[in-house]
């Protein structure tokens, strides 16, 4: 098992991260019928990717792996056109790692842990001493370096990143239990009832979906685990359970290495894997002093910068005034002679004249007709809104038009506008 060694400067640069990109999450409705979860779009101009791969790179890691497999043209796009600046003559690299190209029998990755098998060889190329795997969907700001650090100076088989969430929250997370000194004792992983903590019974301990692993043991596991017709795969299901049992598995709690601007009075992370946990995330944003600060210039969240021209705000008459409030208001929009409020607009929007936007989330490249009337409505990629279309006034209309969520979020596609005209 692995053994604690002396080591000295950024662990970071001896170490690769992988990034686990290719979940359809499918709670996410018509946002992720074309693209992979981690591709959907946030923030006004970023994709949820964009933080587990900025949080590698500001945490000075310069190696990174991105295995895809769900729709991934999108996410592919979006990764060659704003992380391709990962130059190999600087002992950097950046590899997009597509389902079925590794292999001779051209499979799908089968699980977590197979999507790493099936590369070991590009990673060994690169001889890293230590794998950070990530999952590439959550929103946060994480400085993998002191996890690197917790790592080492314990020498632990594996470290697992952990946070704390509510019992009632907890069924869909790999849950520990953990000792005094946070040495995993136990892994269930998506059990039915979670246990709490001996000091806390409400909250559970969930992975987080991040691990860091000494190259050479992981490879190990990973040989294993492939030869055992019984496993699944799946680093929170097969792999962790085995280390727990046999090995040395210890939690890094988030709090020790979340990274907070002045600005941020708590450690942040979310899982906006719902249709209304990403309109609440997105909405956060637009508050005075949101919980995410997305201003912090030393802790930037890096992504794909399109070339585009200022928003512009034009009219200024009676009821027809080009206006934004306490919104996000992306490069490229327009928004001429209508009000928004409490919104994201993200990239090249049209919002047109007498429209009204409240509490929204509209994506890149929507058209909002005139007298058009919008509350608490997501408005996927490229759709056009026809004018005196009200959304979010009438609960009743607007299920049997649109996906509505019990809370009221209305998801609107393109094709829904479509049907309504035929």
């Amino acid at each position: 098992m692995a053994q604690s060694r002396d080591w000295s400067g950024p662990l970071a640069r001896e170490a690769m991260a992988y990034v686990l990109a290719g979940g359809r999450g499918s709670r996410l409705m018509e946002l992720t019928d074309r693209r992979a979860k981690p591709a959907v779009y946030f923030g006004g101009k970023a994709r949820i990717i964009d933080f587990a791969l900025s949080n590698a790179l500001n945490s000075g890691i310069r190696r990174i792996g991105v295995a895809t497999q769900y729709k991934a043209h999108s996410l592919i796009r979006h990764l060659q056109r704003g992380w391709s600046f990962l130059r190999s003559e600087r002992n950097e690299s950046f590899d997009i790692l597509p389902a079925s190209q590794r292999s001779g029998d051209e499979r799908w990755y089968s699980g977590t842990a197979d999507a790493v098998f099936q590369n070991i060889d590009i990673i060994e190329s690169y001889a890293p001493r230590h794998i950070v795997i990530l999952a590439g969907d959550h929103i946060y700001k994480m400085d993998y370096e002191t996890m690197l650090r917790d790592h080492v100076e314990r020498g632990a088989d594996v470290t697992v990143g952990a946070l704390e969430v509510p019992r009632a929250e907890a069924t869909g997370f790999g849950v520990m239990q953990v000792d005094a000194s946070d040495t995993i004792v136990e892994f269930h992983e998506k059990p039915k009832d979670p246990p709490g903590q001996p000091d806390r019974p409400d909250l559970s301990l969930a992975s987080m979906g991040i691990y860091v692993f000494d190259t050479g043991f992981l490879f190990d596991q990973l040989r294993r685990d492939a030869e055992d017709p019984g496993s699944k795969h799946d680093f929170g299901g097969d792999i962790i359970p085995f280390i727990v049992r046999n090995g040395r598995a210890i939690a890094h709690r988030f709090e020790h290495s979340c990274v907070r601007s002045e600005q941020e009075t708590s450690s942040y992370w979310r899982d906006v894997g719902t249709v209304d946990a990403y309109w609440k995330a997105n909405i956060d944003l637009t508050a005075i002093v949101p919980e995410l600060d997305l201003y912090d210039r030393s802790w930037p969240i890096w992504t794909h910068a399109e070339i585009t021209p200022p928003a512009k705000f034009v009219h200024d008459a009676a009821g027809r005034r080009g206006e934004a409030v306490s919104s996000l208001v992306s490069g490229n929009c327009i928004v001429s002679g209508g009000a928004v409020r409490c919104s994201l607009l993200f990239t090249g929007v049209r919002v047109h004249s007498y429209s009204r936007i409240e509490s929204s989330v509209i994506l890149p490249d929507v058209t909002i007709g005139r007298h058009a009337r919008l509350d608490k409505v997501i408005i996927d990629r490229g759709v056009t809104i026809p004018e005196r279309l009200v959304i979010g006034e009438d609960p009743t209309a607007d299920a049997v038009r649109f996906r509505r969520t019990e809370s009221g979020v209305c998801l609107v596609t393109q094709a829904m506008i479509d049907r309504l005209r035929s």
